[in-house]
């Protein structure tokens, strides 16, 4: 069964499981609130091989691009930058790949080694 994301004002306040024509009957409202979102679809690619819809899966608080049909995570930093390819947000500079736990610091805009507890 599809899922659908309720955008307003270009978030997404709220994801369902329905048919499109339940959504079609405007029983939750205006229709064109209601968005066709997929599981599936994760840094626009369709995990099991087939069309990616809409970049991401969508998520409460996610921004709907309508010009671009797209859903994608807030920016999480102001120094990063959306990648249009996979709809995600990619830093300066890539995450490390030691295998060890970092978090980004914006001040110095580089990745900080977590301290372990």
């Amino acid at each position: 069964m599809p899922h659908f994301a309720k955008v307003e004002n270009g978030i997404v306040t709220q994801v369902i499981v329905a048919e499109q024509e339940f959504i079609d009957s405007g029983a939750l409202g205006d229709p064109t609130q209601w968005i066709q979102t997929s599981y599936n679809t994760i840094c626009g690619v369709h995990t099991n091989g087939g069309t990616p819809l809409r970049g991401n899966f969508a998520g409460i608080g996610m921004i709907y691009d309508r010009v671009n049909d797209v859903f994608y995570s807030p920016k999480p930093h102001s120094s990063w930058t959306l990648n249009h390819s996979t709809w995600t947000w990619e830093a300066p500079t890539p995450y490390p790949t030691d295998g060890k736990s970092y978090h980004w610091d914006e001040t110095t805009k580089a990745w900080v080694l977590n301290s372990q507890s």
